[in-house]
């Protein structure tokens, strides 16, 4: 899909930019490829910079309740320093490395409930311009989808994901944000927990697996969210279904981590966890805290089995929703610029 648009900010007559991505998702840490083509205006212009921002659509949690935000996560210049011509067709083809972090988007080809994007930003004779913004499409690292994959075998259903802004503390995370997928137990669990929440951050080097359960409380005891991390290699081979099961089991054997009750992400941060094994350091300045809501309508049930943790579209929901959802960021993204500018 190409989203064309005039370069607004330059006039009438001004070049206009497409970009347009190779077919097929990427994974995390791979190379996104791809061409932005420009079409000469009336005039010749001084292309000074053509640079490409990874962004995407991020909740915040604060005192007030939740809010909805845009996110550069990536910027890279891939050219410029050239005359176009009037009318002169040019394409610039690119590479732009994917930080290891980047969110998945889907899984078995069913869509998440993520949005990302890749937006062009033209500059020339001395203005800049957005140019157009295309959905960026994300699949698992062979880990992360075996992990999923044994989740769903071991009757784990999905309700939703989503983007969180903020770092949890004692991981070796990067972005400032990080993503929560958001599962349904199975009967077997259901009376020790609500929901589990699994987030991947992957490095280079390998992946941390950060698993939080949102817990049932007892007669005597109220609920409480228990939380741990394990760390995998990028081509490990083990018997994933027990492994994925000894995780989930020490994470509801945790009632209370590190001796006391732990709410949201907070508990990241204890120096029981060491030191981040991927990265060059961990970020402790922001804990996530409390629980976030899943968005409307995206509960949407999972049929667990040998597919594993493959969404299930009911009646197209999903993908209506997801839909609308790039059509708000995009949307939204563009009236911020326009105030912005302002």
């Amino acid at each position: 899909m190409v989203f064309k648009r005039l370069l607004g900010s330059l006039g009438v007559g001004a070049p206009t930019v497409d970009t347009v991505l190779d077919p097929g998702p990427v994974r995390p840490g791979s190379t996104l490829t791809g061409q932005v083509r420009l079409r000469g205006g009336q005039a010749d212009f001084d292309v000074s910079r053509i640079t490409l921002e990874l962004v995407a659509g991020v909740e915040a949690e604060h005192e007030d309740g939740e809010s909805e935000g845009v996110v550069v996560f990536e910027r890279v210049t891939v050219g410029g320093g050239f005359r176009l011509a009037a009318e002169e067709e040019r394409d610039v083809t690119f590479g732009v490395a994917l930080p290891w972090e980047t969110p998945v988007t889907e899984l078995h080809g069913q869509a998440l409930g993520i949005v990302l994007g890749v937006r062009t930003e033209l500059a020339v004779a001395g203005a800049r311009d957005a140019g157009d913004l295309d959905p960026l499409t994300v699949s698992p690292l062979p880990a992360q989808e075996a992990v999923l994959e044994a989740l769903g075998q071991l009757g784990f259903g999905f309700r939703s994901a989503d983007l969180e802004y903020g770092h949890i503390g004692g991981t070796g995370q990067r972005l400032p944000f990080y993503q929560e997928i958001e599962l349904t137990p199975p009967p077997r669990y259901a009376h020790l927990a609500d929901e589990i929440e699994l987030t991947f951050l992957a490095g280079p080097g390998g992946m941390e697996v950060v698993l939080e359960a949102d817990k049932r409380g007892g007669l005597f005891s109220p609920g409480h969210d228990a939380l741990t991390r394990f760390s995998v290699g990028h081509d490990e081979e083990r018997d994933w279904n027990a492994t994925v099961e000894d995780w989930i089991r020490q994470l509801l054997e945790s009632r209370t981590a590190h001796g006391h009750e732990t709410h949201g992400h907070e508990a990241h941060g204890h120096e029981a966890y060491g030191h981040a094994p991927y990265g060059d350091h961990a970020h402790g300045g922001h804990h996530h805290e409390g629980h976030h809501r899943s968005g409307p309508g995206m509960g949407t049930a999972v049929a667990a089995g040998a597919a594993g943790l493959a969404v299930g579209v009911a009646g197209g929901m999903v993908a209506a929703e997801v839909v609308d959802e790039v059509g708000d960021f995009f949307e939204g993204d563009e009236e911020d610029e326009a105030e912005d500018e302002g």
